[in-house]
């Protein structure tokens, strides 16, 4: 029997890429507040987030969480603009957080959706990223909270897991998880015992590796999706 369900984060509930250039656009411009003679003409979002994904690229499978990544990232962007500063990378990066969720962009169908299932699961978050559901409109939303950079590993490793379930004091075949991400969401869930729906908005292909319980495109299919895996017996099963 299905007990709890579990969301990502990013991309699942709200437009994190939406959110992400729109806080590195103000954090720009507070750059070139601060340093005015800065090369504009290195200076844009492309450039930037190619930045932060190359830091990332190169500290994944370290313990290195997100606020190690973004400070690397910004320190990396003031290197490559001939400006060495860890002062003010910490500055870019306190001000970055600080807006990062103004004007959160729920998606649309997201608040009815966890309405409706609140009646009858107990609900949950778990997330690679850090967006807190207080500052989005989501508070009071979760039983549980459950953050990759708040112990030391990251979706997919079962370990994450293991930790929500224990949190909702569920079995894991009582959990589904729902997200975006095939490999983190989909297949790390199911390595730990739990079923997961793929929540496909774009219409991807799914590769032949990944095998989600159920798919959908939209957050209020759901509850009518829950209840037909609440007739199917689940055959993940917990790998070591």
């Amino acid at each position: 029997m299905i007990k709890a369900v579990f969301f990502d984060g990013d991309q699942t509930l709200w437009d994190f890429e939406v959110l992400m250039r729109r806080s590195l656009t103000a954090t720009l411009t507070q750059l070139k507040a601060l340093r005015p003679g800065i090369r504009t003409e290195d200076l844009d979002i492309e450039s930037v987030v190619a930045d932060r994904e190359a830091v990332a690229k190169e500290l994944r499978g370290t313990e290195a969480n997100l606020e190690r990544i973004r400070l690397a990232a910004f320190s990396r962007t003031l290197s490559r603009l001939g400006l060495p500063d860890d002062d003010l990378a910490g500055q870019l990066n306190a001000y970055y957080l600080l807006h990062r969720f103004d004007n959160v962009e729920l998606f649309p169908e997201v608040v009815d959706a966890l309405t409706v299932l609140s009646r009858s699961y107990v609900l949950g978050l778990l997330s690679n990223g850090n967006g807190y559901p207080e500052r989005s409109g989501l508070g009071g939303t979760f039983a549980s909270v459950v953050f990759s950079q708040d112990h030391g590993v990251e979706k997919p490793d079962r370990r994450l897991f293991d930790v929500a379930a224990a949190e909702v004091g569920c079995d894991p075949d009582e959990v589904v998880m729902v997200g975006d991400s095939l490999p983190n969401d989909v297949s790390g869930a199911q390595n730990a015992g739990w079923r997961a729906i793929w929540l496909n908005r774009d219409g991807r292909d799914r590769p032949d590796e990944y095998t989600p319980d159920a798919e959908i495109s939209h957050l209020m299919k759901l509850p009518k999706t829950l209840r037909a895996l609440q007739l199917v017996p689940s055959t993940s099963a917990a790998r070591p």
